[in-house]
């Protein structure tokens, strides 16, 4: 009778035993890494104005000495990529920091950019884009996804803007660069 009592209660935790291990395993949800994409923004330094039938004029000399600066301000920056309209004053303003980096220079259109290809493919990077007065606002106004900035004044060319994406979530900034 012992015997039978203990062979019940052995089938009994078998088959319990069985019965929750078909059951779905939970498993806890580590909290995902952030991943962080930083987007610095600068339009072109000073061009030069000597010619206005000229479309595609290189920078003056102030424009030379912000473009240099702009290195220095970038040298601590950890940059991933450097991208440029391919115009002579915006890939001029680019050249001293892609340089100091040791990175190439990536062209990118404005009007022909897929904005989601973009950001995937520097998703977790840290990216200067050299643009210009119409499209660098543009750029970072499609970056946060509203329209926030208007053009920038055509002797304006102190502006940084900073565009950090955290998860999917965007903050940005503007600063005045002198």
């Amino acid at each position: 009778m012992i015997d039978m009592k203990i062979e019940k209660l052995l089938v009994l935790v078998l088959c319990f035993a069985f019965l929750t291990s078909c059951k779905e395993e939970k498993v806890l949800e580590q909290p995902m890494e952030s991943v962080v994409t930083t987007f610095y923004l600068i339009r072109h330094a000073e061009k030069d104005r000597s010619n206005p039938e000229n479309t595609d004029p290189e920078l003056n000399q102030d424009g030379l000495g912000r473009a240099i600066r702009w290195a220095e301000v970038f040298d601590l920056v950890p940059l991933d990529a450097v991208y440029s309209t391919d115009y002579e004053r915006t890939t001029m303003t680019a050249a001293p920091t892609t340089v100091k980096k040791e990175l190439t220079l990536q062209y990118y259109d404005p009007k022909d950019i897929d904005m989601a290809q973009f950001m995937s493919e520097n998703l977790g990077n840290n990216v200067l884009i050299v643009g210009h007065s119409n499209t660098t606002p543009e750029f970072v106004n499609k970056l946060i996804g509203t329209q926030k900035y208007d053009d920038i004044d055509d002797y304006d060319n102190s502006n940084l803007f900073i565009v950090q994406i955290v998860n999917g979530k965007a903050t940005d900034i503007r600063l005045k660069i002198n």
